[in-house]
């Protein structure tokens, strides 16, 4: 695989919970190809990793995959009602911000800064 298609795939495979950065995948697949666990070829232009024998005995001997632990205990439809909800209301924030006067962009620059602290009072247990 690509390091991009090992980014989409844990990604996917942890239900969107975790999707590491490029900067953290980059450098794990550089030491583990130094640690020789895995091997990479040339294709197109972009570089294929594969499992080495020793890396493929580590990878049965190790821990659980990180992306079933990032995934356990996640209640699915309650973060895909948030994430709409973060999306709708950034869509909305980004009209105003697009369309509106400066007068509008400044309430609604209020209304999403006091958002975020309503957000953290939730933690806090105060109304």
């Amino acid at each position: 695989m690509h390091g991009y298609e090992m980014i989409q795939e844990i990604a996917e495979r942890s239900g969107g919970a975790w999707k590491p950065s490029p900067g953290s995948v980059y450098p794990t697949l550089q030491l583990l190809e130094d640690e020789g666990l895995i091997s990479s070829e040339s294709d197109g232009g972009k570089k294929l990793f594969s499992l080495t024998e020793e890396g493929r005995t580590a990878a049965e001997e190790g821990p659980e995959a990180p992306w079933e632990e990032a995934s356990r205990g996640v209640d699915w439809e309650a973060l895909s009602e948030i994430r709409q909800a973060g999306f709708g209301l950034m869509e909305a924030f980004g009209q105003v911000w697009k369309t509106g006067s400066k007068e509008q962009r400044e309430k609604a620059l209020t209304v999403i800064n006091d958002a975020r602290k309503k957000l953290y009072l939730i933690l806090a247990d105060e109304d």
